[in-house]
């Protein structure tokens, strides 16, 4: 029984190290696998009720301890099953675009793979993360129809390629936080109308990547603050290194008042394409509540550890830009502070 109780106390501290808030990737990695410790949790749960004939008050406080942890997890990640309601769409549309959004992986070379999925969903917008020169070459095969093209090719992992149909306004290529992770802004014409995209693609936290998590909050944040004076229709989407349920991302869509269409749908994790055991969501996209995501779909593998997502994106008919949220003192601070901190020591 030593070594069991020592698992169960171990994913019960576990569980609550990303409320922490400390930044290193250690503290944080327990976030990205909540799913997975669940089911953890639920087995030793059963392993501690079968092999328990008596309780002391050490092995109740115990039993205690790992129920709250598993009711801790199921309240974070239930939105994003089906059986969370969801906001259905009764909603007439006026106008809609539709991306493909993909970390393609910049080692890959299933470059016919990965056109497929192009040809097979026919966006009207491709977003491609980790594309490399290379990459670039390769993709030129689809330019006869995405015509409009942004190029930031990168040999470090964050290169980057958006790809349209129809002229784009309003281009700009950023690099937020870090001078080598560019990110790229347009505004896409719907209908007489137009979308802000703001694709993005964060470094993580993890010990091959940045030690911390603060360049990655702090981008998301820069990003939330941009959406939040724009008073326009916006849609973020991207590989953002997060899961929807952490605080950074939570807080994202507080700044912001945008919606994460996961709700009510699914996980639809991404990555990692080759390990079913340990896929999480890492690639999202938020939009502003006067849009709504009819379609979403997930790519086939392509070569990637990560698979695409296709989303088609409305606007409501006769529904405009909705205020932004409030933001109390403690927001705001928290907000700037997270901005600020790859800045510290």
């Amino acid at each position: 029984m030593t070594l069991l109780y020592f698992f169960i106390i171990f994913f019960i501290l576990a569980t609550f190290l990303p409320a922490t808030r400390i930044p290193h990737w250690f503290f944080r990695v327990p976030d990205f696998i909540r799913l997975q410790t669940l089911i953890i949790k639920g087995v030793l749960l059963l392993i501690f009720l079968w092999f328990t004939d008596e309780y002391t008050t050490f092995s109740t406080i115990l039993l205690i301890a790992l129920l709250i942890c598993i009711i801790y997890q199921l309240f974070k990640i239930i939105p994003y099953t089906k059986v969370f309601p969801r906001i259905k769409q009764p909603f007439d549309s006026d106008g809609m675009v539709s991306i493909l959004a993909a970390n393609v992986l910049q080692d890959n070379r299933e470059y016919d793979k990965f056109i497929e999925e192009v040809d097979k969903f026919d966006p009207d917008l491709v977003l491609t993360m980790e594309s490399d020169k290379n990459w670039e070459n390769a993709l030129s095969a689809i330019e006869d129809r995405y015509t409009e093209s942004i190029k930031i090719p990168m040999d470090n992992y964050y290169g980057m390629h958006l790809y349209s149909k129809v002229e784009l306004t309003h281009v700009s290529k950023n690099f937020e936080i870090e001078d080598d992770v560019p990110s790229i802004y347009i505004e896409y014409p719907a209908n007489g109308k137009s979308i802000v995209f703001a694709c993005l693609h964060p470094a993580p936290p993890s010990p091959t990547e940045n030690e911390t998590s603060r360049e990655r909050d702090a981008e998301l944040m820069v990003v939330g603050k941009k959406i939040r004076h724009l008073d326009k229709s916006a849609v973020v989407c991207g590989d953002m290194n997060d899961v929807v349920w952490s605080r950074t991302t939570r807080l994202f869509r507080k700044v912001t008042g945008m919606v994460d269409p996961r709700v009510g749908r699914g996980f639809f994790s991404t990555y990692h394409a080759s390990y079913p055991l340990l896929r999480f969501p890492l690639d999202h996209l938020f939009h502003t509540k006067d849009l709504y995501v009819g379609t979403m779909k997930r790519t086939k593998n392509f070569g990637s550890d990560h698979f695409g997502m296709y989303y088609e994106i409305h606007y409501k008919n006769n529904s405009e830009v909705p205020d932004n949220p409030k933001l109390t003192n403690g927001d705001k601070k928290e907000i700037e502070d997270l901005i600020d901190s790859p800045n510290e020591d």
